[in-house]
């Protein structure tokens, strides 16, 4: 069993950066390919980033192409999001998840609890 926890939510503004952790527990992040979501007000959880278990290969959605980067924590056993050109669509609860494979569409088995960022105009 996986306990997955994110932190580095919060309310900034829009253009303003924000870096989102991730710290496992239980198992090893390293036989796991990592992922973050996102559920907007209103909207379904949605894909934003993964990143393979060596951390040489990464996808992103196309909203956040260029303007995030996902990245295997320099703190054993993390996953970090950097968020950087932060707008008013990006405000959602930020999950973090593990998968037994890599690739946009996987399935994924551990999943965190979320944490809550909110951009103003």
């Amino acid at each position: 069993q996986m306990n997955l926890v994110e932190s580095g939510g919060g309310l900034v503004q829009a253009g303003d950066s924000l870096r989102l952790s991730c710290a496992a527990s239980g198992r090893s992040i390293d036989d796991y390919a990592m992922g973050w979501f996102r559920q907007r007000p209103g909207k379904e959880r949605e894909f934003v980033a993964t990143i393979n278990y060596s951390g040489t290969s990464t996808a992103y959605a196309d909203s956040v192409q260029g303007r995030f980067h996902v990245s295997r924590g320099n703190s054993r056993n993390t996953v970090s999001l950097q968020m950087n050109s932060l707008k008013p669509e990006d405000t959602a609860v930020y999950y973090c998840a593990a998968a037994a494979h890599y690739g946009v569409g996987q399935r994924y088995d551990y999943w965190g609890q979320g944490t809550p960022v909110t951009v103003s105009s």
